[in-house]
């Protein structure tokens, strides 16, 4: 696992909309490793790495393979501040307000400026509403108006961490988990016999808007979305089908979103068991795959990734070797995917 790397993706703030920290570091391992590097409109980073084996046959064209992993973690933006100073926030992204309460904040204004997340009491027939809460600085109105406007993005605090053993914890492996296995794959990878547009998409958080434009631009013939699958953690019952973390890589089956591909699903299973790469079914969940699917005339998908515990907090686990399996996953595709390619056509 190349830690460095891990750390830096994940302690790169990245609230829906104003992804530009992540994305510079996707720019500069893009740069190392594609032919071509852009960012579209909407924000996303496309990298084209062409193909190093010639298209046998009648092929006239390499086939094209899109992997996509969203840069942007959930957060708040700043509504308003009260004339004591308090700042009023609205949500970017789905949050349970009460995994906002007591958390230490960064605003990012003309500068950074650090606040808590006040708590408040509520009761089960009145749980807390997020609109309730404040953000305290600790500075008067006056002196945070310096810095700090309406529309200026939060972020939680939290960096990445060893929690025990090989369990990370931190606060946005949804989606940092797949940044950086889609980096990292993109710099290992030998050679293939596909186009390959890695795409480090935006604003998945608030309803997929990064994904769709970056597929209509790239016309993939295939694709993976690597994002967090479903994990079993506390609170889990039993019978639920979920992913467990240090069993290997998440392959989607179905989420709330798509129904994977049943022929890249069996595929992807068969990879995995050639080269004994740890993979588990995954159930549940949705990404950026929905999107990407429903491109121009539709795009054979699914989506892969490590088990993330307890998404949108700010103390999601992830397991090292989920994350080397699902990297390994996607060198392995990238290097075999003309072969699945090809028998689409059959």
């Amino acid at each position: 696992m190349n830690k460095k790397l891990f750390e830096q993706i994940c302690n790169a703030p990245g609230v829906p909309g104003f992804e530009d920290e992540v994305q510079d570091i996707a720019m500069d391992i893009f740069k190392g490793c594609c032919d071509e590097v852009h960012r579209d409109a909407m924000g996303s980073v496309i990298g084209l790495r062409k193909a190093t084996i010639a298209p046998k046959g009648k092929q006239q064209r390499p086939f094209r393979l899109m992997l996509a992993a969203h840069a942007d973690e959930i957060g708040l933006m700043v509504k308003h501040i009260s004339s004591n100073g308090m700042i009023h926030f609205i949500q970017v992204g789905g949050i349970n307000p009460q995994v906002v309460q007591s958390q230490r904040m960064i605003i990012h204004g003309k500068k950074k400026i650090r606040g808590v997340v006040v708590p408040r009491g509520g009761t089960i027939e009145k749980p807390v509403k997020l609109e309730d809460l404040l953000i305290d600085t600790g500075m008067p109105k006056d002196e945070l108006e310096k810095w700090v406007t309406p529309g200026d993005v939060v972020s939680f605090e939290d960096d990445v961490s060893i929690l025990n053993g090989k369990m990370w914890v931190g606060r946005n492996f949804d989606n940092r988990m797949g940044s950086y296995c889609l980096l990292e794959a993109m710099r290992t990878v030998g050679d293939t016999a596909v186009d390959v547009y890695a795409v480090s998409t935006v604003q998945e958080e608030v309803g997929l808007r990064g994904a769709g434009p970056s597929a209509f631009a790239c016309e993939p013939d295939v694709a993976l979305a690597i994002d967090g699958s479903m994990a079993r953690g506390a609170y889990v019952a039993d019978h639920e089908n979920l992913c467990e973390p240090g069993e290997g890589t998440g392959i989607y089956l179905i989420d709330n979103l798509t129904i994977g591909h049943p022929r890249l699903v069996r595929y992807l299973l068969e990879l995995c068991a050639k080269h004994k790469i740890p993979c588990q079914r995954n159930i549940g969940g949705g990404t950026d795959a929905k999107a990407i699917q429903q491109s121009r005339r539709g795009v054979v998908a699914t989506t892969i990734g490590a088990p993330v515990r307890y998404m949108h907090s700010t103390v999601q686990l992830c397991h090292a070797d989920d994350i080397d399996a699902t990297v390994a996953l996607l060198v392995k595709f990238m290097e075999h995917a003309h072969t699945f390619m090809g028998s689409l056509k059959d």
